[in-house]
């Protein structure tokens, strides 16, 4: 299908057919062959006419959860309609946020941390030549697992993902400080440039009325929620960061750069050209099975498994994504490396702030390093 699912319950649908001229030609290229499409049909959209029409036997969709929950209750409506057909679901996210088992990362991934890593090595490496800060943001809807891998993989002296928030709520405040925090450290280490990389996810924990009182002139959508998408979040947090350090009295210079666009469409990896060829492989091992409503998983081990869609969604077949796990011993092990201040920091830290104790991830986000 062309445009994902906006035209599958039209009188005209718009597909195209995949040969294996194409396939082959298209086999290493980034992007996506068809054309692609965010839109959500509600469910009393749903009718069978397409699917009668061509005589389909399997729906095969690719995407993230969005995409694997409609497909689910598509599912749901044809079984009620005593329509036989199969519907497996690939994991296909830069985010990374499908609840898949431990360990398995969704394809396309691997592929955008690695070109975001590419990116962000360059923008530490000019903040050192320059004794500048970069403010990076870095797509991921809800989850912070970009970020982290790209902010990780370049050792970031900070890293800020939604997930950090567990304990507390997400305020434009407490992610100020945590940046203000990593300069001041950095200064007591003798070092006068670095960088932060922000997911965008943690905008969509923040209240809109505080959104709203940032100062910023944002546009509103019709229900009266801000339109973040048509801003960059990098220039944002940059923004609301330069008031900071005005009111701290920090001479400190800043630039923002985002990492999203950029990264979506990038050449594949090997990691994920074999994976993806996993996937595929897959996808017909458990159609022939005569598995169906479930996720397509190649394990490490080289199994082929299908997750069932009711095992991860709920009652409406909607899927929860897959946060970061803040109680793994690796992202312990994370928050603990972060430059950030500590107690045995207050007194050199004095010179920069009147109240260093207000600065540590313990005072903002409540986790004990």
């Amino acid at each position: 299908m062309n445009h994902g699912y906006s035209t599958l319950f039209k009188d005209k649908t718009t597909y195209i057919e995949l040969t294996y001229e194409i396939a082959d030609r298209i086999y290493s290229k980034g992007g996506s062959y068809l054309k692609m499409s965010r839109y959500k049909p509600k469910n009393e959209e749903f009718n069978d006419n397409f699917f009668k029409k061509e005589n389909i036997t399997l729906l095969v969709t690719i995407g993230g959860d969005d995409t694997a929950s409609t497909a689910n209750r598509i599912s749901i409506f044809l079984e009620e309609k005593n329509i036989k057909i199969q519907n497996i679901h690939v994991p296909k996210t830069i985010d990374n946020d499908l609840p898949l088992p431990v360990g398995i990362s969704t394809f396309g991934y691997q592929t955008a941390k690695n070109e975001g890593s590419r990116l962000a090595k360059t923008i530490l490496e000019d903040g050192r030549s320059t004794d500048a800060w970069f403010i990076v943001s870095a797509m991921g809807r809800e989850a912070g697992h970009l970020a982290l891998g790209i902010g990780k993989a370049c050792r970031y002296p900070l890293v800020i993902i939604p997930e950090m928030f567990h304990k507390t709520k997400v305020t434009f405040d407490g992610i100020m400080k945590l940046i203000v925090s990593t300069m001041v450290k950095r200064k007591l280490m003798g070092l006068y440039f670095g960088g932060v990389v922000i997911s965008e996810g943690v905008f969509h924990f923040i209240d809109d009325d505080e959104i709203k009182n940032t100062g910023i002139d944002f546009s509103y959508d019709d229900h009266g929620h801000p339109e973040l998408g048509l801003l960059s979040k990098a220039h944002i947090f940059n923004q609301l960061l330069g008031v900071k350090l005005k009111e701290l009295n920090l001479d400190i210079k800043c630039r923002p750069v985002e990492i999203g666009y950029a990264i979506r469409c990038a050449d594949p990896t090997a990691y994920d050209l074999r994976f993806c060829t996993n996937l595929g492989y897959g996808v017909k091992e458990l159609y022939e099975n005569g598995d169906s409503k479930c996720i397509v998983i190649s394990t490490p081990a080289g199994a082929y498994k299908a997750l069932s869609m009711k095992d991860i969604s709920n009652a409406e077949g909607v899927i929860t994504p897959r946060l970061v796990n803040m109680e793994s011993q690796e992202i312990k092990s994370a928050l603990k490396s972060f430059e950030t201040l500590r107690e045995k920091d207050f007194e050199e830290a004095k010179l920069y702030l009147p109240d260093p104790e207000n600065y540590t991830m313990k005072s903002i986000l409540s986790i004990d390093l």
